[in-house]
């Protein structure tokens, strides 16, 4: 902490007496003259105190500026939208507007994406799969719907019970529809401004903390320097991120992820989770691996900038927001923009799963 040098008031007193007694020498009537000295210094206007670097009002999945935002853009909501991610699904359309993305470990080690979409919403995107138990407590804390193609019956039955609201091809939802591009069911795709037109959900309560400015997040200047991040899940499942100087670059399975038109997807923070996996058990339908979530704590790794530092993390329950620190205790603060949250098995499969940031 920087401290302010404090001049003692006998200084000052001392300064005072040796003018008054240097005055009384002066004859009075003399006129006297003052000439300029060698020595003394020019009087400079004090600068004023900079502006305040955090906006009034930010986009709250992002954090960025959002001041001369549209009001009605601010206050819809946030769309929770699961996305495929197999080799048959890539290269996916309009996943790079997604404000936050959750990658989460489904059957055999395939990954499969929740985007959650507010600030920067495309007209279309896909292709759109089916939801998983462990969604509701992913997305739970954006208060928004959960859209999907759909479901095991006992899935779907459950994510209703705990009041989340969902969009579903399979349950009556409308704004899905299929391309003759791609053979199903990797083929579906569908229209935000439909999905708007669904709920009655507003805009979505902030996530995390950001740093204003970016370069003083607290992982940024207590963290260590990092240039990539290579992530095993599986033998399908292997994305990395690669700092370019300014964002991570996403790659799966040493290749650029690339969107449909050619760009490739970036994150501004990468956090990484370590979860624990537990298998649903047959009972209604088929066996899937369910990330643990609500009611969970564990750690991992905060990647913001070019620096990253170990984190714990807790999520009270379905609809409580993801908790943040640092070893220190500080609440973790990322850079305002993307981020993608990449939900990586510390037990409960066996593909041994692995984290590297260098």
């Amino acid at each position: 902490m920087k401290t302010r040098r404090v001049v003692p008031l006998t200084a000052f007193a001392a300064a005072a007496l040796l003018l008054t007694a240097c005055s009384s020498n002066v004859a009075e009537g003399t006129a006297t003259t003052a000439s300029p000295s060698a020595s003394a210094v020019e009087r400079t206007v004090v600068p004023s105190p900079p502006a305040d670097p955090q906006p009034e009002v930010i986009w709250p999945l992002t954090g960025v500026d959002a001041t001369e935002a549209n009001e009605d853009l601010l206050a819809r909501p946030a769309l929770s939208i699961k996305i495929e991610n197999s080799a048959a699904a890539r290269p996916q359309q309009n996943l790079v507007n997604a404000d936050v993305v959750f990658e989460e470990y489904v059957e055999s080690g395939i990954s499969r994406l929740v985007a959650v979409y507010h600030s920067d919403v495309p007209e279309t995107l896909g292709p759109i799969r089916s939801m998983r138990p462990m969604d509701k407590n992913i997305m739970g804390s954006f208060e928004g719907p959960l859209i999907f193609s759909g479901a095991q019956g006992r899935f779907i039955n459950q994510t209703a019970s705990t009041g989340q609201e969902m969009i579903a091809q399979d349950t009556g939802g409308y704004g899905f529809y299929r391309t003759s591009n791609r053979a199903a069911p990797h083929n579906l795709y569908g229209t935000p401004e439909d999905f708007f037109a669904q709920t009655d959900a507003t805009t979505p309560p902030q996530q995390f903390e950001y740093a204003y400015p970016a370069e003083e997040s607290n992982v940024v200047t207590g963290g260590t320097t990092a240039s990539a991040i290579d992530i095993h899940m599986s033998q399908y499942s292997n994305p990395s991120w690669d700092f370019d100087g300014e964002v991570w670059q996403r790659s799966e399975g040493g290749s650029p992820h690339v969107q449909d038109d050619g760009t490739q997807l970036y994150a501004d923070n990468v956090i990484v989770l370590r979860v624990d996996v537990e298998y649903t058990g047959r009972s209604g339908g088929s066996s899937v691996p369910e990330t643990m979530l609500a009611g969970r704590d564990g750690t991992g790794f905060a990647v913001v900038g070019d620096a990253y530092q170990e984190i714990t993390w807790s999520k009270a329950g379905q609809f409580d927001p993801y908790v943040l620190k640092n070893t220190d205790g500080e609440v973790v603060q990322l850079i305002p923009g993307k981020t993608w949250v990449e939900l990586v098995p510390q037990s409960g499969v066996s593909d041994n799963p692995t984290v590297n940031i260098s």
